[in-house]
């Protein structure tokens, strides 16, 4: 059976369909309850309605440098940079594109450095146009309004620390570097404090887990991120590194390091995907036109995460399934 979801017809009230995604439509009249949608538990109707999914204001900061800013920078700026709420690109070097000038040298050693002095930085003279901090490279792709959707349930002057999170070397685990990382208001307060109190240092290069030892030593939370369904919304890879389902085999490096247990294949991914990491030049234009153009005729989204769902739990989705399957047996009947 495909995903399916309910939708009324305004214009005939009565008219009432299950669409579902495999192309297939069935009719049923006790379908008022059939809402899914991702992230929302029962919990949080409430926050829901206070926080509407465009209240998170988000302040992206793109790791860069100079022999970037043309191949892989400026790509980012024209596509999904747009829609930020501020956008800052680090650099070692000022230029007029314009980047921000860190007295750190350019090279893969020094990115943990670079990430240092970019959010001190930020925390000195932008922390309060913003009160979430995104951290993506030159060749991450985002959606904003995805993930202002997930940090619309989140409280900005709590310590939390968002990303796809990864388990080696930190106990509590850390964020991925080229999913793309983001950090409250009060995280980013507490890392710039772990560093003038010297309880964080630059122990190694790094940046990702470094940076992960250091929301733990100042007691930042990491928060899940996966949707209901247990699909990752932050990845670091493109897509065809998880959509394809394999044959069975030795796990791949980011497999093994991912916290929670990986999924191959079609389920891999929430339908909220938040980041992909190397997407270069070309590839950020084309997820730009997938991700806001590109809609097939008569199609209706299979739900609509800022509406008030009525249910107890999820097990509403076993019930919802059981009627799907009579439903459709009573239209391949006649």
């Amino acid at each position: 059976n495909g995903l399916c979801f309910y939708c009324e017809s305004k214009t005939e009230p009565s008219f009432k369909d299950f669409i579902c995604v495999d192309g297939h439509f069935s009719t049923s009249s006790n379908t008022k309850h059939f809402y899914y949608f991702e992230f929302l538990e029962a919990s949080q109707k409430s926050s829901s309605a206070e926080n509407p999914p465009n209240s998170a204001r988000i302040l992206c900061w793109i790791m860069t440098g100079p022999r970037n800013l043309e191949s892989r920078t400026k790509h980012v700026k024209q596509t999904w940079g747009k829609h930020c709420h501020h956008i800052l690109y680090m650099s070692s070097v000022k230029t007029d594109f314009p980047t921000v000038e860190l007295n750190v040298s350019e090279g893969r050693e020094n990115l943990y450095w670079k990430t240092i002095r970019a959010l001190q930085y930020i925390h000195q003279h932008h922390q309060d146009q913003a009160n979430w901090f995104l951290k993506a490279d030159d060749d991450t792709f985002v959606v904003i309004e995805n993930l202002q959707y997930i940090l619309s349930k989140l409280d900005p002057e709590k310590p939390l620390y968002l990303g796809r999170r990864f388990k080696p070397f930190i106990s509590q685990g850390y964020m991925s570097g080229g999913a793309g990382y983001v950090l409250s208001k009060e995280a980013l307060r507490r890392f710039v404090e772990g560093f003038q109190t010297g309880q964080c240092t630059h122990f190694s290069t790094i940046e990702d887990m470094a940076l992960g030892k250091c929301m733990e030593t100042m007691k930042v939370e990491p928060v899940d991120t996966r949707d209901v369904k247990g699909r990752q919304t932050f990845h670091a890879f493109p897509l065809d590194h998880y959509v394809i389902r394999q044959l069975p085999r030795p796990r791949p490096w980011h497999m093994i390091y991912d916290y929670y247990e990986p999924n191959e294949g079609p389920n891999c991914c929430s339908d909220f995907i938040v980041s992909f990491h190397y997407i270069y030049a070309v590839q950020q234009y084309v997820l730009e036109y997938f991700t806001y153009h590109l809609r097939p005729y008569g199609y209706s989204y299979r739900f609509w995460p800022d509406e008030i769902v009525e249910r107890d739990d999820l097990k509403h989705w076993d019930d919802t399934e059981e009627e799907l399957g009579r439903t459709e047996k009573t239209v391949k009947d006649r």
